[in-house]
This record gives C-alpha cells, structure tokens and sequence, in this order.
C-alpha cells in the first residue's frame, strides 16, 4: 500500500515516464514472447517490439475487441491471450542477465525455477465476460494476478476511507464475475472484515437484512438495484440504519437521480452523512476502479492505477486517438498481467469528459481519473438504442428521467408490439410501484411529461402494481441483473 501513496502523489509528467518504461519492459519481456496472439500479430504486422517504448507508440499496434476472443469454430480461441512460457522461449527471448538472477533467487531461497514460473504464469483462477449476445470469455488469473487483484481491491478500500476496525458486506451476486471477486479479494488484502453473502440469490432478502443489522458494517456493496431494494425493505421494518457510512455501487450505472433517491432513504433511517460511490470495471481488465468520497451530487471520477494498465479515448468510428479530456471510446492496454493478456483491447464503452489528471479536488491525489460519465457496452447490448414507434431513442433515458421522479418506489419498461402482431404498432407500458401516499393520477401524467420531453416518446400505458409483484417482475432475488427494460416485441 506504501507504493500505491507514492504513486498517487507522481505529477502527470512522471506517471506518463513509469507508463513508458513499464510498456516497452512488459511487452518485450513477456507478452512478445510468451503471447501466441501478439507473437502472430506482431509478426504478421512486421512490428518490432523493441520500438514500442511509449503510450503513442502503441498506435502502431492494431486495436482488438470481444469478437477476437470468440471464435465460433474455435471455442478454445480464448488460449491464444494466455501467456505460455517453456524454457525454450524463456532461454531465447530472456537477457542472461535476467535469467542469472532468477537462478541465483532460486539457489538462495531453496526453489526451482519451474515453481516460480509456475506460480507467475500458470492459470489457477477465471472469471467470466456476462455474454449478454455471445458465449461468456473466460479470463484467467495467475497466482500473480490474484495479487493484482487483491492490491487493486485494497486501493479502493483505501479510497472509501474504511478503517482496519470497520466491517464490509459484500451483496454482488455469487458467481464466477468479475464485481463478487474483486469485492472478496480487496476486503482480505486490505486486512477489513467482510461477509460475502451472495447477493439475493443465495440468503434472500430477509438473510440479507438480518445479517445487516446483526454486522452493522459501515460500508456496504453491491449493484444498484439490489442494495436500493435491500434498504427500502429495511425502511419498511422502520431500522435503524445510522451505522452506515458508505454505499459502493457496480455493475452498472449510478444516476444522480438514484443517489439522491437513495441519500434521502438513508437519512430517514438514521444514516446522516452516508458517501455514495460508483465503480467501474470490466471481465478483460480483472481489476476495478472507484470514485473518492464526494457530495452525492458530484463525481471526483474513477481513480486510475497507472502502474498497472494504460486508457486511451479513440473517436468510435475512425478509431483515432483524442486528446484525454475528449469524448470517445475507451481502449485499454495491461502493463502487468501474467495469464490472460490484452492491449489496445476496445471496450466499446463510451465515455463523456475523458480523462483528467493533476490533484483531484476531493482527496488530493495525483492519479489520473476518468469521468463517471460511461455508458457500458453491455448498456448498448441491452436495447441501450431502439426504434420505438418509429423514432431511435437512448433507452438509458427512459431509466434516467423514471430514477429521478421521488414518488417512484420501483419501475419497469416493457416495449411490445399491440396484440403481440410483430407488423402491429409498437407500444410502451410503464409499470410503477408508488411510494406510499402518492396520487396516481398526478404520478402518470408526471410519468408522461417528462418521458415525452426527455425521448419524444409517450408511454401508451402506466400499470400501477404492488412491490411484491414488481420485485418478481424484476427478478430482484433471483437473478444477477434486474430486468428493468424489456423489449418483447417478436421478432419477424
């Protein structure tokens, strides 16, 4: 942890240095030779690796995306990004300088040299991409990624402000993905109790609530939906929830809506001055990022580690680079991964306000942060554009302007076509669970005014429905992600 406060206070000028000599030593020293993607690639492009020293010199390395990791007549595509070294590449790609230290390390510590090539390579641990339209992608973890990620996870406790004598509870749902993990892993490097319980799936809803109350943990995480549904159970059972300080968000994205939602649930439970926080990562990084403690209002950015990846922001459509304040997509390069290795790899994430880097105005650190303005890939895999009615509208909209509206207590969106007749007009149900005491009447042509001025899209019809029967619309309790928009529409 002492080297990543030393990190955080390197000027921009520095950062960019460690960046440089951490790519030309991490390409050269492992992924060249070890990588049977990036061996062919690099040969077949006639790229030497020696001259690729700095970040702008990785724009002479073709970009790659999800579609290279499958292959439908090759499931086993996936191995080619795993890093394979044999004492053959090693003898012939490996300084002798480097091989004499490894060799005297061995003789000096009691171990062979396969065991400590073993633990830094050898596939021990995978999680999986969500494959929301393709077959999920394992990536895997050598006995060194896992401390990766451990370190990455242990930053971000340090980043909420968690105190060794404070407890965790880790609500992501159990599965072999990416948020549940580094949750698991970053709570034991950073030496801070956790309870891990899986989410609603595995203890429900009451389990969950009791082992709350019972914990008291100051910080909570998990995804949005079920942690807002975790703590309007408790709201009802009147609980006193004054032991929370933080609430950390993933695997999908935090509105300002929501947070103020929230913020006001947990202040009439006793929770005054409760820090709200999103995350950002992916399966193909096998790390995450987190924002600083902020007024829930505002965004510090997602806290980068430059010691150990590098982002670039590309123009979607030419794939050029901008500048880091610019709006693009995101690009993201390893600098210290051993298994599964990527560069250059486009995350079809599009973010807005770039990259910033110098103090930041929250906590002080130097590191550099990317805005928490993303829309997710797997944001635009799920209908995230659609024609309804005619007209292309950003789905994401709709759940924006529904998040915001106080006396929404749950909702849903259905797209569908009239009579089910896929050459039938396409219709739009809201279904709504009020907050206690809200008019219905006023609530819908609430509801229709602002979806209207936000999307040009009216609603065809507002369905108020009971919280028992919209949280199993929801599949809050059973599924790993709440079906929030449903476009039932057939396909013709």
């Amino acid at each position: 942890m002492n080297a990543w406060k030393g990190i955080t206070s390197l000027s921009y000028s520095q950062i960019q240095a460690l960046q440089n000599q951490r790519l030309f030593s991490f390409i050269n020293t492992h992924v060249y030779p070890f990588s049977p993607f990036y061996r062919k690639l690099f040969d077949d492009k006639k790229i030497d690796p020696r001259t690729i020293r700095t970040k702008e010199d990785l724009q002479r390395i073709p970009f790659i995306s999800k579609a290279d990791l499958i292959d439908k007549d090759n499931p086993q595509k996936f191995k080619d990004f795993i890093l394979q070294p044999d004492k053959e590449k090693i003898k012939s790609c490996w300084p002798k300088t480097r091989l004499l230290g490894l060799a005297l390390k061995s003789l000096s510590q009691g171990r062979h040299l396969q065991e400590d090539l073993a633990r830094e390579y050898r596939p021990i641990f995978m999680t999986f991409t969500t494959g929301t339209t393709n077959a999920p992608v394992p990536f895997m973890y050598s006995r060194y990624d896992l401390d990766n990620l451990n370190l990455s996870g242990a930053r971000m406790v340090e980043l909420f402000g968690v105190k060794g004598d404070e407890r965790i509870m880790n609500l992501f749902p159990f599965a072999p993905h990416l948020a549940f993990w580094q949750t698991f892993f970053g709570a034991v490097e950073a030496g801070v109790f956790g309870l891990s319980t899986g989410g609603g799936k595995v203890m429900g809803t009451e389990g969950n609530l009791t082992a709350l109350m019972r914990m008291k943990p100051s910080t909570i995480l998990g995804v949005p939906s079920y942690v807002y549904h975790l703590i309007r159970f408790a709201q009802a059972k009147g609980y006193d929830l004054s032991f929370l300080k933080n609430i950390v968000l993933g695997a999908a994205r935090v509105t300002p809506g929501y947070k103020q939602k929230l913020s006001e649930m947990l202040k009439a439970q006793g929770a005054k001055q409760v820090y709200i926080f999103g995350t950002y990562g992916f399966t193909e990084a096998r790390c995450a990022w987190a924002e600083c403690p902020t007024e829930n209002h505002l965004s510090s950015g997602y806290h980068l580690y430059p010691d150990k990846e590098i982002f670039e922001i590309i123009d979607p459509e030419t794939g050029e680079v901008r500048e880091d304040g610019a709006d693009g997509e995101l690009v993201y390069t390893n600098l210290d991964a051993r298994a599964s290795v990527i560069l250059r790899y486009r995350t079809g994430d599009l973010i807005k306000g770039g990259m910033t880097h110098g103090p930041c105005p929250y906590c002080g650190r130097q590191t550099v942060r990317l805005s928490s303005d993303i829309t997710r890939l797997s944001d635009n895999r799920d209908i995230h554009l659609s024609k309804v009615k005619g007209t292309l509208v950003n789905l994401s909209h709709f759940s924006e302007v529904l998040n915001s509206i106080a006396q929404i207590s749950e909702w849903q969106l259905e797209i569908r076509k009239h009579n089910d007749d896929p050459f039938e007009v396409d219709e739009i149900v809201v279904y709504v669970t009020p907050q206690e005491g809200a008019d219905q009447l006023t609530l819908s042509k609430l509801i229709i005014d602002k979806l209207t001025g936000a999307t040009e899209v009216a609603p065809n019809q507002i369905e108020f429905i009971p919280l028992n029967e919209m949280v199993k619309r929801l599949e809050l309790e059973t599924a790993n992600k709440e079906k929030r928009i449903l476009d039932t529409r057939p396909k013709v």
